[in-house]
């Protein structure tokens, strides 16, 4: 298994680090080999420039900017998103990686006559999004999680016929407590275990 963790959030020893910090374990534990891209120490640009929107449907230099972002993508076959929710959605920086790597001849091919979309990221069987949010579960679901849909269904739809997903998020995180922190990461070590499926059991050979 390779494991490819986009962590976005911009300060050091919040709850959502402890979060990734659990998701990295469990892969660790599984026998993954795991790459986090750390979307703020990288100090990724999430604007869409202009010259880049003028190549964005070239597929020989759309990815002139993020190669790197866009070999990960192309190496991992688990795909995974930390984050907080802000705004119902995901962080700017979040957004703008989405925009710049998920490009033409990588994520998707462009419609066609009819208006289908062939998908490009069918090696990713597995897909996981593991955020916080300062809203409830109500209002969070009444306002229509536009993150949650943009990961879970848009991004999955690019990925294989089969691709397992997963999904944890912590409700009123601005009210949190110890208890419920302790909780969610225990709720999330378990999701993130069901994600990756049976370690994989090794022979042990005769002394």
């Amino acid at each position: 298994m390779r494991a490819l963790v986009i962590y976005s959030h911009p300060r050091a020893g919040s709850f959502t680090e402890a979060v990734r910090d659990t998701v990295v374990d469990r892969l660790e534990r599984a026998g993954a080999e795991v790459r986090v891209h750390d979307l703020y120490a990288a100090g990724f640009r999430p604007e869409l420039t202009a010259a880049e929107l003028e190549c964005y449907e070239d597929t020989a230099t759309n990815c002139t900017h993020v190669q790197a972002d866009v070999d990960a993508i192309r190496w991992c076959d688990t795909l995974i998103f930390v984050y907080p929710t802000w705004w119902y959605g995901m962080p700017a920086m979040l957004k703008g990686w989405l925009d710049r790597v998920l490009v033409p001849g990588v994520a998707f091919e462009m419609p066609d006559a009819q208006g289908n979309i062939k998908a490009g990221l069918g090696h990713i069987t597995r897909l996981g999004v593991f955020t916080t949010c300062g809203a409830s579960w109500t209002l969070t679901r009444f306002i229509g999680a536009p993150g949650r849909r943009t990961l879970l269904r848009g991004v999955r739809l690019l990925c294989a016929k089969r691709c397992r997903t997963a999904f944890a998020a912590h409700y009123l995180m601005d009210s949190s407590t110890p208890e419920s922190r302790a909780k969610h990461l225990a709720r999330v070590a378990a999701k993130a275990d069901k994600l990756i499926g049976p370690a994989p059991v090794r022979k042990v050979q005769p002394a």
